[in-house]
């Protein structure tokens, strides 16, 4: 096995933390991370003066300071619990520690369609006043591979195709997506980002079950994914 490989498998990681434990944290943690998702908006739209600016940003180098006083020093990776509850808090587009996420949070129905209502602000902006494509692209890539997950059908990003229809205003939003079909080690699924005049952006993505995944013989190192 390779030593990216080996790295990429150690940051998937079962902890043994109690629900409880979890929940605590998430009180903790939660209210951080949406402290710092406001101040990255505020510091994007404030047109405070000379002094409030230095002034704020006495703070801030005060906070950093007692943050890195203990830091992990690599990436957040994907933890369990020991009843196996997931904590995926790093995730760019949906982790419950990382300010730079909306987050998206998901719901699932019986049908097989995971869908979530979101709200994007400033900090995601493209075109004047509207979404920036590939924050679009984001959204869709996390809702098809949370579809494929909930499906029993996990997999990483094969190919991601995306039909933009029209702007995607910022504001309150809506992302749906559901699997179309299963073909060995690849799941097809298909999706939508909607605003409030339609659908925004149709998307179709093949996530594929990485092979070091897959466990038994066919896991050769040698093979991308």
């Amino acid at each position: 096995m390779t030593d990216s490989i080996a790295q990429q498998q150690m940051l998937y990681v079962r902890d043994e933390m109690s629900d409880a434990e979890i929940a605590e944290q998430a009180d903790l943690y939660g209210p951080l991370t949406d402290s710092v998702r406001e101040l990255i908006e505020l510091a994007l739209l404030t047109e405070v003066d000379g002094p409030e600016v230095r002034a704020a940003q006495e703070h801030l180098e005060s906070a950093k300071q007692i943050l890195r006083t203990r830091v992990n020093p690599g990436p957040y990776g994907v933890r369990w619990g020991a009843s196996g509850q997931k904590r995926a808090w790093g995730n760019a587009a949906a982790g419950l520690r990382n300010a730079i996420a909306p987050p998206l949070v998901f719901n699932f129905d019986a049908d097989g369609r995971a869908w979530t209502d979101f709200h994007l602000g400033s900090a995601y902006e493209g075109p004047a006043g509207l979404t920036h494509g590939g924050i679009a692209a984001l959204v869709l890539d996390q809702a098809l591979g949370s579809a494929a997950e909930a499906g029993g059908a996990p997999g990483m990003t094969g190919t991601l195709n995306l039909r933009y229809l029209r702007p995607t205003p910022l504001g309150a939003l809506h992302a749906e997506a559901r699997i179309d079909r299963v073909e060995g080690i690849k799941t097809i699924v298909t999706g939508q980002l909607s605003g409030p005049d339609g659908v925004c952006v149709e998307a179709e993505g093949i996530f594929i079950l990485p092979r070091w995944a897959r466990g038994g013989d066919s896991a050769k190192v040698s093979d991308p994914v």
